[in-house]
């Protein structure tokens, strides 16, 4: 697919997905985008040499999530009966949270500006958030009379804790970046001039390890908040068995015996 919403590229083990329209605040309801996003999340998938997916976007707002212009035309994905309005979020916003959620990969969201409503939940869905001394954070979507439709609910929760999620939630008040910390709902504030730099440096710290074990570790954490310790234990211990029987395990027992650093393959 060509890219016109968004850029997209890849390097040394790193994908880099940054959300290109500055013009709108880098809504992301639009269906081209939509179609971009899930695109660009397949390609990390099908790509066991990609270790790590940074989300970030274009100043000045990571992204202002829905596009009110088209809630209040009733345009685009908010057009039709209501029956037709549940169908286009399916159909549409909906995909984005199942796609970035089921990126294989670890993922860390660069949070350069202001992350509002579907806006907000995009970051939520990665598996860490670094965020500018700029970025602010709102589940807003009360404050224009609607509820988190992108699963928003799912996630919010499961970050900083129901207390807080239904403060966020009920009051759609926004939180700056040095509460979004103190709240757990980021890892790391940085400034808005290193953003990058900052999550390319935790990149590379999880891309020196290796790939199938990444992937693996990712599987079972999610995993571990859904089911029985029981079953997460059959699990680990399927996935570990496969994990003794890779190079790069073995690799990683040379070089301590070595006294060296490993060099992983991803097999």
């Amino acid at each position: 697919m060509r890219y016109q919403e968004i850029l997209f590229e890849k390097k040394n083990g790193i994908a880099l997905l940054t959300l290109n329209r500055p013009d709108i605040r880098n809504a992301i309801t639009g269906a081209r985008m939509i179609d971009e996003i899930e695109d660009a999340c397949r390609s990390v998938n099908a790509d066991g040499a990609v270790k790590v997916l940074i989300i970030t976007a274009a100043d000045p707002a990571f992204s202002a999530g829905g596009n009110i212009k088209e809630m209040a035309a009733k345009t685009g994905m908010f057009a039709g009966t209501p029956a037709q309005l549940m169908e286009s979020y399916r159909r549409q916003v909906q995909r984005i949270p199942l796609a970035v959620y089921g990126i294989e990969a670890p993922t860390i969201a660069a949070v350069n500006g202001p992350a509002i409503g579907a806006g907000c939940d995009l970051a939520l869905m990665c598996d860490m958030r670094v965020a500018s001394e700029r970025a602010v954070f709102g589940e807003t979507f009360i404050c224009v009379g609607l509820i988190p439709g992108d699963g928003g609910s799912y996630f919010l929760p499961r970050i900083v804790g129901m207390a807080r999620a239904c403060e966020m939630t009920f009051t759609g008040e926004r939180v700056d970046a040095k509460k979004a910390l103190a709240i757990g709902l980021v890892n790391a504030v940085v400034p808005h001039d290193r953003l990058i730099q900052e999550a390319v440096a935790l990149a590379e710290r999880i891309a020196e390890k290796p790939a199938q074990a990444l992937r693996m570790a990712k599987r079972l954490l999610y995993m571990g908040q859904d089911v029985s310790l029981r079953s997460l234990l059959e699990q680990s211990a399927a996935y570990q068995a496969l994990c003794h029987h890779t190079e790069d395990h073995m690799e990683a027992l040379a070089a301590v015996f070595e006294k060296r650093k490993p060099e992983f393959k991803g097999r």
